[in-house]
């Protein structure tokens, strides 16, 4: 088999989407399902995930936070509960409509979010105050058809998510919860994912439908569009109500809840693919890496093989009891320069190549996979390997904080904006906060308030539509 037929045959720069869908392809994190729509996840997407799961698990069971199952299966009388908030679905929504070959009465959509679902419950759970805070976290699976074009991790018809749902007693507590939620997310997709966030609020148009307002992080992407990266939602008592939630007080007095909702999807998997990989394919971080350093050992013949193995085992064994992941490629047929190309194409951050030149030199040659770097490392520092992946780890991200100010603009004049946007990136641009001009500069530009980030608040410009009065700078994107 030759590199082109592994390798991957059009460059980033030239054409992003066919870039970012052969390295999904090839570096075999995903492939696509017999049915349109959905995709299959491979072992090592599935790593991927399991590592932000446990991530994300450890810092919410800190916040209180634990785990529930819910059914895929919502009654369609029960979404009627919230008309409001289920219209915004309801274009999305796959019904089950017979069960065998018998229609059944009452509709059942598979489920798009689960609101509904959870608030049905809660109200059967939550009597007294003594209840409260319920703070319950759903990993499963969401269900909506995906009319624009499809694409792996990014908009598919079925993606795994987490959806944490909480109720308090007061509203001070329950916004709380938001701003906390939206800073774990931030804090782990930096520290895991080393992608750059921007956190803030959501315009009254775009925020999630059911919510007092939304709150976000963004992120932008290589290729000048926005991504959103989770979101965390103040319900208030906008579900409550329909769904009689309540609660009676120390007095004995009962009042509707306040609730939240906030979820991340396997969409940061995407994200992490698109900020990072680059021409050669994945380049992944280490502290999310299903394997963080391979060996490639090298040699001619058997006395060579018997001369390498013995150290290949033996630097094995010390990184894997500092608890680093650690692969041997001892494929036979199949030349150094092969499975350099095919570890380099699945992005594992660290190589190590030893054959029996290195070991009479007492060290082997290491190979970063972010920055293509190689080194020499002598045996007796072997386990510096440790540090060496933690400085990755903080390279990636600080590059990738570096090309995120690179795509950002400050924008005060609305012809240079429609100029800008043409070539993607954030545009931090003053606005009046009237849903008027936003949505004239969606029709005009294409363009969405992304983020309204937090501290940006600004009364001293001018509306870069309308000329009035600003009240915030929002950056403004093309996005997925």
């Amino acid at each position: 088999m030759s590199k082109e037929d592994i390798g991957i045959t059009v460059t980033k720069k030239d054409d992003f989407s066919e870039w970012y869908t052969q390295v999904v392809l090839k570096a075999k994190l995903a492939d696509y399902a017999p049915v349109k729509g959905l995709i299959v996840l491979r072992p090592d997407g599935y790593s991927i995930w399991e590592s932000l799961r446990s991530t994300f698990d450890k810092k919410f069971a800190k916040n209180g936070i634990r785990n529930g199952f819910l059914p895929i299966l919502i009654p369609e009388s029960l979404l009627g509960k919230e008309q409001k908030h289920f219209a915004g679905f309801n274009p999305e929504v796959f019904w089950v409509t017979h069960s065998g070959t018998n229609e059944i009465g009452d509709k059942l959509a598979l489920r798009p979010t689960s609101e509904t679902l959870a608030y049905t419950m809660y109200a059967k759970w939550i009597q007294s105050w003594r209840d409260l805070p319920l703070k319950i976290n759903f990993w499963n699976t969401a269900l909506r058809a995906e009319i624009k074009a499809t694409k792996p991790f990014l908009r598919t018809s079925e993606f795994l998510w987490q959806e944490g749902h909480t109720v308090h007693t007061s509203q001070e507590e329950a916004e709380e919860e938001v701003i906390k939620i939206l800073e774990i997310y931030k804090n782990s997709v930096e520290e895991e994912l080393a992608i750059p966030v921007t956190v803030g609020k959501k315009s009254e148009k775009e925020k999630f439908v059911g919510a007092v307002y939304t709150t976000t992080m963004e992120s932008i992407m290589p290729d000048g569009k926005a991504l959103q990266m989770g979101t965390s939602h103040f319900l208030g008592q906008n579900f409550s109500k329909p769904f009689e939630v309540k609660f009676a007080d120390k007095d004995n007095v009962e009042h509707f809840a306040w609730q939240t909702s906030w979820g991340v999807s396997w969409r940061l998997i995407g994200a992490m693919i698109m900020v990072h990989g680059d021409d050669k394919g994945l380049v992944l971080p280490p502290k999310v890496a299903p394997i963080q350093v391979v060996i490639v050992p090298i040699y001619k013949n058997d006395e060579g093989k018997e001369k390498v193995l013995p150290k290949v085992e033996e630097i094995k064994n010390k990184l894997e009891l500092k608890e680093i992941r650690v692969h041997v490629d001892n494929r036979e047929g199949l030349s150094p320069g092969y499975k350099f190309n095919d570890w380099e194409l699945k992005g594992v951050p660290l190589r190590i190549e030893i054959g029996p030149k290195d070991i009479e030199k007492e060290s082997v040659v290491i190979a970063k996979r972010y920055n293509c770097e190689k080194t020499n490392l002598n045996f007796t520092d072997i386990e510096r390997i440790v540090i060496i992946l933690e400085e990755i780890q903080k390279e990636m991200l600080k590059n990738a904080q570096e090309q995120s100010k690179k795509n950002s603009i400050n924008i005060s004049d609305y012809s240079e904006f429609k100029s800008k946007i043409e070539g993607g990136g954030f545009l931090n641009a003053p606005w009046c906060g009237k849903s008027k001009c936003e949505e004239k500069i969606k029709e005009e530009t294409g363009a969405d308030i992304r983020v309204i980030p937090f501290g940006s608040e600004n009364l001293n410009l001018k509306c870069i539509y309308c000329q009035e009065q600003s009240q915030s700078i929002p950056i403004f994107a093309r996005g997925y």
